[in-house]
């Protein structure tokens, strides 16, 4: 099956031909499905730090409901007011921690 395609003959390639492959094994790498057993993996302080972290926030509640229900009401009440001054001091908590991370 042939198309053209502006101007250029578009087929389709051979690939391989009647060329076998064959496969070459290296002494020094292991087979599939092993262990290799020459170097101990190590973990780090901060890996297990990350490790104990991500096991905290997996076992949070993803939504805190009660939370919502009593903002939502605050807010269909009239009562829920915004401090843009605690939500920008927060907030330049937050990039300084984050900072201090990278570090």
């Amino acid at each position: 099956m042939t198309t053209k395609i502006g101007g250029f003959e578009n087929r389709p390639a051979q690939v391989g031909g009647d060329r076998s492959v064959s496969k070459s094994r290296d002494s020094t790498s292991t087979p599939a499905g092993s262990v290799a057993t020459s170097s101990p993996v190590q973990i780090t302080d901060q890996a297990r730090q990350l490790a104990a972290l991500e096991q905290a926030v997996q076992s949070m509640p993803v939504v805190n409901e009660a939370r919502v229900a009593e903002i939502r009401l605050a807010i269909e009440e009239g009562r829920y007011e915004v401090a843009p001054e605690r939500i920008a001091e927060k907030l330049m908590r937050m990039d300084q921690d984050l900072r201090a991370a990278e570090k």
